[in-house]
Protein backbone atom coordinates (compact mmCIF):
# COMPACT_ATOMS: atom_id res chain seq x y z
CA UNK A 1 0.00 0.00 0.00
CA UNK A 2 1.41 3.39 -1.04
CA UNK A 3 1.57 6.50 1.14
CA UNK A 4 -1.51 8.18 -0.46
CA UNK A 5 -3.59 5.02 0.06
CA UNK A 6 -2.45 4.70 3.66
CA UNK A 7 -3.25 8.34 4.39
CA UNK A 8 -6.71 7.96 2.86
CA UNK A 9 -7.37 4.85 4.94
CA UNK A 10 -6.21 6.62 8.11
CA UNK A 11 -8.42 9.59 7.26
CA UNK A 12 -11.45 7.33 6.85
CA UNK A 13 -10.65 5.48 10.07
CA UNK A 14 -10.50 8.75 11.99
CA UNK A 15 -13.80 9.90 10.48
CA UNK A 16 -15.39 6.60 11.50
CA UNK A 17 -14.00 7.03 15.02
CA UNK A 18 -15.44 10.54 15.27
CA UNK A 19 -18.85 9.29 14.18
CA UNK A 20 -18.74 6.32 16.54
CA UNK A 21 -17.93 8.38 19.62
CA UNK A 22 -20.28 11.18 18.61
CA UNK A 23 -23.13 8.65 18.31
CA UNK A 24 -22.38 7.38 21.80
CA UNK A 25 -22.36 10.89 23.27
CA UNK A 26 -25.54 11.97 21.48
CA UNK A 27 -27.36 8.94 22.89
CA UNK A 28 -25.87 9.32 26.38
CA UNK A 29 -26.21 13.07 26.86
CA UNK A 30 -28.57 14.29 24.15
CA UNK A 31 -27.96 16.66 21.27
CA UNK A 32 -27.86 19.91 23.25
CA UNK A 33 -25.35 18.73 25.87
CA UNK A 34 -22.99 17.17 23.34
CA UNK A 35 -20.30 19.49 22.03
CA UNK A 36 -17.53 19.04 19.53
CA UNK A 37 -15.09 19.61 22.38
CA UNK A 38 -16.55 16.65 24.29
CA UNK A 39 -16.32 14.49 21.19
CA UNK A 40 -12.71 15.57 20.70
CA UNK A 41 -11.88 14.64 24.28
CA UNK A 42 -13.47 11.26 23.73
CA UNK A 43 -11.28 10.47 20.72
CA UNK A 44 -8.22 12.17 22.29
CA UNK A 45 -7.81 14.72 19.52
CA UNK A 46 -8.20 18.49 19.43
CA UNK A 47 -11.54 20.02 18.34
CA UNK A 48 -9.68 21.44 15.33
CA UNK A 49 -9.30 17.90 14.00
CA UNK A 50 -13.07 17.39 13.95
CA UNK A 51 -13.50 20.63 11.98
CA UNK A 52 -11.41 19.06 9.21
CA UNK A 53 -14.27 16.59 8.70
CA UNK A 54 -17.41 18.43 9.80
CA UNK A 55 -18.04 22.18 9.86
CA UNK A 56 -20.31 22.03 12.92
CA UNK A 57 -22.26 19.75 15.24
CA UNK A 58 -25.33 19.81 12.98
CA UNK A 59 -23.37 18.49 10.02
CA UNK A 60 -21.82 15.76 12.16
CA UNK A 61 -25.18 14.64 13.49
CA UNK A 62 -26.76 14.64 10.03
CA UNK A 63 -23.90 12.46 8.77
CA UNK A 64 -24.74 9.95 11.50
CA UNK A 65 -28.40 10.21 10.66
CA UNK A 66 -27.86 9.64 6.93
CA UNK A 67 -25.55 6.65 7.46
CA UNK A 68 -28.08 5.14 9.83
CA UNK A 69 -30.84 5.48 7.24
CA UNK A 70 -28.68 3.78 4.63
CA UNK A 71 -28.43 0.73 6.87
CA UNK A 72 -32.15 0.98 7.58
CA UNK A 73 -33.12 0.94 3.89
CA UNK A 74 -30.71 -1.92 3.28
CA UNK A 75 -32.47 -3.93 6.00
CA UNK A 76 -35.86 -3.29 4.37
CA UNK A 77 -34.72 -4.08 0.84
CA UNK A 78 -35.19 -7.83 1.31
CA UNK A 79 -38.98 -7.50 1.03
CA UNK A 80 -38.75 -6.30 -2.59
CA UNK A 81 -38.68 -9.91 -3.82
CA UNK A 82 -42.07 -10.78 -2.25
CA UNK A 83 -44.41 -11.11 -5.27
CA UNK A 84 -47.82 -10.44 -3.70
CA UNK A 85 -48.31 -6.70 -2.92
CA UNK A 86 -50.17 -7.21 0.36
CA UNK A 87 -47.69 -9.81 1.57
CA UNK A 88 -44.90 -7.45 0.57
CA UNK A 89 -46.46 -4.63 2.60
CA UNK A 90 -46.89 -7.01 5.53
CA UNK A 91 -43.26 -8.12 5.23
CA UNK A 92 -42.14 -4.49 5.20
CA UNK A 93 -43.81 -3.90 8.55
CA UNK A 94 -42.21 -7.01 10.03
CA UNK A 95 -38.79 -6.00 8.72
CA UNK A 96 -39.26 -2.54 10.24
CA UNK A 97 -40.12 -4.01 13.65
CA UNK A 98 -37.23 -6.46 13.52
CA UNK A 99 -34.80 -3.71 12.59
CA UNK A 100 -36.00 -1.45 15.39
CA UNK A 101 -35.82 -4.15 18.05
CA UNK A 102 -32.41 -5.40 16.94
CA UNK A 103 -30.90 -1.92 16.49
CA UNK A 104 -32.17 0.18 19.41
CA UNK A 105 -29.48 2.86 19.23
CA UNK A 106 -29.88 3.28 15.49
CA UNK A 107 -33.65 3.50 15.88
CA UNK A 108 -33.31 6.05 18.65
CA UNK A 109 -31.05 8.15 16.46
CA UNK A 110 -33.45 8.16 13.52
CA UNK A 111 -36.91 8.27 15.02
CA UNK A 112 -36.88 9.20 18.70
CA UNK A 113 -34.33 11.97 19.18
CA UNK A 114 -35.52 15.44 18.16
CA UNK A 115 -32.03 16.44 17.10
CA UNK A 116 -32.25 15.49 13.39
CA UNK A 117 -35.24 17.74 12.84
CA UNK A 118 -33.68 20.56 14.85
CA UNK A 119 -30.53 20.31 12.76
CA UNK A 120 -32.57 20.38 9.55
CA UNK A 121 -34.63 23.36 10.71
CA UNK A 122 -31.37 25.16 11.35
CA UNK A 123 -30.55 24.65 7.68
CA UNK A 124 -34.10 25.23 6.44
CA UNK A 125 -34.24 21.75 4.91
CA UNK A 126 -36.86 18.99 4.95
CA UNK A 127 -36.45 15.55 6.46
CA UNK A 128 -35.56 13.80 3.21
CA UNK A 129 -34.71 10.42 4.76
CA UNK A 130 -38.00 10.28 6.63
CA UNK A 131 -39.86 11.33 3.49
CA UNK A 132 -38.11 8.61 1.49
CA UNK A 133 -39.18 6.00 4.06
CA UNK A 134 -42.76 7.26 3.98
CA UNK A 135 -42.84 7.26 0.17
CA UNK A 136 -41.74 3.62 0.23
CA UNK A 137 -44.73 2.74 2.40
CA UNK A 138 -47.07 4.82 0.24
CA UNK A 139 -45.90 3.10 -2.94
CA UNK A 140 -46.61 -0.32 -1.43
CA UNK A 141 -50.05 0.79 -0.22
CA UNK A 142 -50.81 2.14 -3.71
CA UNK A 143 -49.72 -1.18 -5.22
CA UNK A 144 -52.12 -2.96 -2.88
CA UNK A 145 -54.94 -0.66 -3.96
CA UNK A 146 -54.12 -1.25 -7.63
CA UNK A 147 -54.47 -4.99 -7.01
CA UNK A 148 -57.79 -4.65 -5.22
CA UNK A 149 -56.59 -5.12 -1.65
CA UNK A 150 -57.99 -1.84 -0.35
CA UNK A 151 -61.19 0.04 -1.11
CA UNK A 152 -60.81 2.62 -3.92
CA UNK A 153 -61.84 5.53 -1.69
CA UNK A 154 -59.24 4.71 0.95
CA UNK A 155 -56.57 7.43 1.24
CA UNK A 156 -53.11 6.10 0.40
CA UNK A 157 -51.43 8.70 2.59
CA UNK A 158 -53.70 8.06 5.58
CA UNK A 159 -53.25 4.28 5.26
CA UNK A 160 -49.46 4.61 5.00
CA UNK A 161 -49.45 6.88 8.05
CA UNK A 162 -51.58 4.39 9.99
CA UNK A 163 -49.21 1.54 9.12
CA UNK A 164 -46.12 3.57 10.03
CA UNK A 165 -47.69 4.71 13.30
CA UNK A 166 -48.53 1.12 14.19
CA UNK A 167 -45.05 -0.33 13.70
CA UNK A 168 -43.36 2.74 15.17
CA UNK A 169 -45.59 2.55 18.22
CA UNK A 170 -44.84 -1.13 18.79
CA UNK A 171 -41.09 -0.63 18.45
CA UNK A 172 -41.12 2.40 20.74
CA UNK A 173 -43.14 0.61 23.42
CA UNK A 174 -40.66 -2.26 23.24
CA UNK A 175 -37.52 -0.11 23.33
CA UNK A 176 -38.79 2.10 26.14
CA UNK A 177 -39.72 -0.96 28.26
CA UNK A 178 -43.39 0.04 28.35
CA UNK A 179 -44.42 -3.57 27.76
CA UNK A 180 -42.62 -4.83 30.85
CA UNK A 181 -45.96 -4.60 32.71
CA UNK A 182 -46.75 -7.98 31.13
CA UNK A 183 -44.85 -10.05 33.66
CA UNK A 184 -43.53 -13.50 32.84
CA UNK A 185 -44.37 -13.11 29.16
CA UNK A 186 -42.34 -13.03 25.96
CA UNK A 187 -42.46 -9.30 25.20
CA UNK A 188 -41.16 -9.69 21.68
CA UNK A 189 -43.88 -12.26 21.01
CA UNK A 190 -46.49 -9.78 22.22
CA UNK A 191 -45.17 -7.27 19.66
CA UNK A 192 -45.35 -9.87 16.89
CA UNK A 193 -48.88 -10.95 17.80
CA UNK A 194 -50.02 -7.33 18.00
CA UNK A 195 -48.70 -6.73 14.50
CA UNK A 196 -50.42 -9.87 13.21
CA UNK A 197 -53.70 -8.63 14.69
CA UNK A 198 -53.22 -5.29 12.96
CA UNK A 199 -52.66 -7.01 9.61
CA UNK A 200 -55.93 -8.94 10.04
CA UNK A 201 -57.61 -5.60 10.71
CA UNK A 202 -56.11 -4.16 7.50
CA UNK A 203 -57.60 -7.01 5.47
CA UNK A 204 -61.07 -5.75 6.41
CA UNK A 205 -60.54 -2.81 4.05
CA UNK A 206 -60.78 -5.02 0.98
Amino acid sequence: MGIPDRKEREKQELRDLILKEARALFLEEGFEKTSLRKIAERIEYSPTTIYLYFKDKNELFLALHEESFQRFFSALSSVASVPDPFERLTALGRAYIEYGINNPEEYDLKFLLKAPLEALQFRHEVWCDGLKAFELVKSMVQDCKDHGYFKPDLSVEATATMLWAQVHGLVTLYLRDRLEMFENKNIKRIVEESYDAFIKFLKCYR
